[in-house]
């Protein structure tokens, strides 16, 4: 048969490429000749690489990692980290992967609680496939939409949506230094939720890469593939490249307030209250809670604070005749109110001081940077004031603790619990979501860590049940962990249950179909029904060398 010069060529560069990467004396070199052979045009790839022998490996690796008890020198770290300049790059990333079979992590902001996105505990070698340069946001306000890529922070997406109109927003999270890659793959909830839903109830399209190095938009990916990763959890389906979002009306004047309760002030009585108003009250209104120790004036003791942190949809007075029929136990007055736009709304709800300009959103830094362990509940009955006694006794035994209930209700329970993964809809009345932070590393985290076990046990009689529902953008490694090369259905029902609830099955039936070779997987990743240890050995054996 004859053979063309172009076709022999062809062979040549395969065969020399092959070779070359057979004899690279590193994986860096491996995957940078992979990337350079599987890409559509020549690319600086060196540029693009992070490697510990860089000066600035470790500033890349720790520029977006929010829980540092996952930078400490004894946590794993990765052979290399990728920061792709487009979505190409990110595509030809997850080819050579595979081909060399190398555990990959993607990290979009860098906010998963217990570090999936940038520590592998159960697999080396691993690489990091860090999306932080891919964060252009194009709004289009005469479509009420916006594409937005998912190295993009949430901040920074409220940004530009600001900056095209004063009167369109988008109902997603209240820490603005999240990525929105991983945010809205959970859920994505809001100050807005209560009026909107979440974030992934408002998501209109997405492009994604697939297992197999493929580019899907919705229509290519189906509809089911497009159900699991609105709330599917991230790192178990693909990498994330763009989401369209729907953007949704917001008025020119939105109120913010802050009242704070101590124990002494009727904190208990106030707080029990809460839980039946907050979460039938005005849609319009969000009001959580935030509540820690905090000292008594000129006492060496400390009390409990209640700080109730509100956005209201509208202008203070309508806001005022809400509260003064649904919650004048907090006493809420003209005073306490501040009246702003949305924009401004939202970095208060952050926790930037009043007079930060906007422009801050756009620099996509973390405000929160500390030693953590969290862990979270559902509440679908009002928590009695003897069980608010033993909790805030429980509050006072630990340094430096943080609770933060957030109400439901609202536009939240129109939704039933299989319209997208994340189940907890109707009937939840608050989410809470549990902290124990310190400053000293390694030392005592052990001590703190026990605490907060002990808390979550304490408040088992007084949450959700069979199952017991956590929130998977509040990753909770004590729930259970995936093994090394292997995702057991069964063991992931422990914590696939209380992530998912029923959807759980679905997922898997997804997985099953859209990544059977489970390449993308972690600690707590979506487990395909198929894979055994075995096969994974049998795919890596017939990667290159």
């Amino acid at each position: 048969m004859y053979s063309s010069p172009t076709s022999n060529l062809a062979i040549l560069i395969l065969l020399i490429s092959t070779i070359s990467l057979a004899k690279s004396s590193s994986l860096e070199e491996k995957f940078v000749q992979c990337l350079s052979f599987y890409s559509d045009k020549a690319a600086p790839f060196y540029a693009t690489i992070y490697t510990p022998n860089n000066a600035s490996f470790n500033n890349v690796l720790n520029s977006s990692a929010q829980n540092l008890r996952y930078l400490v020198p004894s946590a794993p770290k990765p052979e290399f980290i990728f920061t792709p300049l487009t979505d190409s790059h990110v595509k030809v990333g997850v080819v050579c992967s595979k081909k060399l079979g190398v555990h990959l992590r993607v990290r979009s902001g860098g906010h998963d609680y217990e570090g999936l996105s940038y520590v592998s505990e159960i697999e080396t070698p691993f690489i990091i496939i860090d999306l932080g340069k891919l964060r252009d946001v194009n709004v289009d306000i005469e479509d009420n939409s916006a594409w937005i890529q998912t190295g993009a922070t949430i901040g920074e997406v409220y940004y530009r949506i600001h900056e095209k109109s004063d009167v369109h927003g988008f109902p997603a999270g209240l820490c603005t230094s999240l990525g929105v890659g991983g945010h809205i793959t959970g859920g994505a909830y809001g100050s807005m939720m209560r009026k909107y839903g979440l974030g992934a109830d408002n998501v209109l399209d997405a492009k994604i890469v697939n297992a197999n190095g493929e580019i899907l938009d919705r229509k290519s990916m189906g509809e089911e593939f497009f159900w699991a990763i609105r709330g599917g959890g991230g790192g178990s389906f693909g990498i994330l490249l763009w989401w369209k979002i729907k953007l949704v009306p917001v008025p020119k004047t939105v109120t913010v307030f802050t009242v704070t309760k101590s124990l002494e002030q009727d904190g208990t009585k106030i707080a029990h209250r809460w839980q039946e108003v907050a979460p039938n009250i005005d849609e319009n209104l969000f009001m959580r809670v935030i509540i820690q120790p905090a000292s008594v004036a000129n006492k060496t003791q400390r009390t409990i604070t209640t700080s109730y942190n509100a956005q209201f949809l509208g202008d203070s007075e309508k806001l005022l005749q809400v509260m003064k029929e649904s919650f004048p136990e907090l006493g809420l007055t003209k005073q306490d109110c501040l009246e702003t736009s949305w924009i401004k709304s939202v970095m208060y709800i952050a926790g930037f001081p009043n007079d930060t300009p906007p422009e801050v959103l756009l620099q996509g830094k973390s405000t929160f940077k500390n030693y953590f362990k969290a862990k979270s509940d559902f509440v679908r009955e009002a928590i009695p004031e003897t069980g608010l006694q033993g909790l805030w006794q429980r509050l006072l035994e630990e340094d430096s603790p943080l609770m933060i209930w957030n109400p439901y209700g609202g536009m939240m329970n129109n939704f039933s619990e299989s319209d997208s993964p994340f189940p907890h809809r109707n009937g939840t009345l608050y989410k809470i979501q549990y902290l124990t932070l310190w400053q000293d590393g390694d030392k005592n985290a052990s001590k703190h860590v026990d605490w907060i076990r002990k808390l979550y046990n304490y408040m088992t009689p007084y949450v959700s049940k069979f199952p017991r529902e956590t929130y998977v953008n509040y990753r909770d490694l004590d729930l259970g962990m995936n093994k090394k090369n292997d995702t057991s259905f069964i063991q992931a029902t422990s914590w696939g249950n209380m992530y998912f609830k029923d959807n759980f099955n679905r997922l898997v039936k997804i997985k099953t179909k859209v990544d059977p070779e489970n390449v993308f997987r972690h600690e707590q990743s979506i487990p395909p029904l198929q894979v055994s240890t075995m096969q994974l050995k049998d795919k890596k054996s017939k990667n290159w060398e």
